[in-house]
């Protein structure tokens, strides 16, 4: 995999397809594979950049404090470091935070904006949830089971553990397949979910913006909607009625469908 130094890091990252490129922020604690089963069908419109975050991965994990900004930071620095001038830019969960921040502090960076299951500041239940995931991995001593017991939960409905027992437990092992992330790096990372504010950031995006939530996400639910959609001039929402906080993994022909058409609308 190849890897770049930016700013005080050296990011590692995937690419794979041909055409505009795409760059893909992962979520809290994941590295590039998380969008593996998104790639396959966006690689065949886009050259598919997946980066590994800050602190996530095979990228470096620094010490000192980690925020939104900072990572977005990072994303523009790569994109700089790698030749890529303007890119759609697509992130789940965290990964939206960062695209908040991306697209409002580098407009001419971003061509469209994609956020999934995103928020743009954290309020208090947020802040509980997240402070849980930190003792949770401090007590596991593993920050991967921490995402298998704590994290995946929210990610998927009841009703998908009733009738895929065996599609979560392949999520699992996905999980506990990829590079182990240490709790402090884990640690920094959740620190800045919990600090995230992007709400004066949002009228400075431009870039045409799709928002997306599962109806039975509770983590960021759409609670996150109404001032995304109203804060962002140029977005549409859409609201993935099967699925909790990832639609990425719950049905996937569904995101990448709905995702795709309107990557593919803002293409050329």
């Amino acid at each position: 995999m190849p890897k770049v130094k930016v700013n005080d890091i050296t990011i590692n990252y995937e690419q794979q397809g041909s055409g505009e490129p795409l760059v893909l922020i992962p979520y809290l604690a994941a590295d590039n594979a998380c969008y593996a089963f998104q790639v396959a069908d966006y690689a065949k419109h886009f050259t598919c950049i997946s980066l590994d975050p800050r602190g996530a991965g095979e990228t470096d994990k620094p010490e000192g404090t980690y925020s939104t900004e900072l990572f977005a930071d990072d994303v523009a620095g790569f994109m700089q470091a790698i030749g890529v001038e303007r890119a759609h830019v697509s992130g789940v969960s965290l990964g939206g935070a960062i695209g908040l921040w991306l697209a409002s502090k580098y407009p001419q960076k971003v061509k469209t904006l994609s956020l999934h299951s995103c928020w743009p500041k954290t309020d208090p239940f947020l802040k509980v949830v997240v402070g849980g995931w930190q003792a949770m991995a401090k007590g596991l001593g593993s920050v991967q089971e921490m995402v298998v017991q704590g994290i995946l939960p929210f990610c998927l409905t009841p009703e998908l553990y009733a009738a895929k027992p065996e599609y979560v437990d392949q999520l699992a092992a996905f999980v506990r397949s990829r590079p182990k992330q240490p709790f402090d790096a884990f640690l920094r990372q959740s620190n800045a979910v919990i600090a995230h504010d992007a709400l004066g950031q949002l009228g400075k995006i431009a870039a045409p913006t799709q928002i997306t939530f599962g109806r039975h996400d509770i983590v960021t639910s759409t609670r996150f909607a109404e001032p995304l959609k109203s804060g962002i001039k140029k977005s549409e929402l859409f609201v993935f009625e099967d699925c909790a906080h990832a639609a990425i993994y719950e049905n996937v022909a569904a995101f990448n469908e709905k995702t795709l058409a309107f990557l593919n609308r803002h293409a050329g």
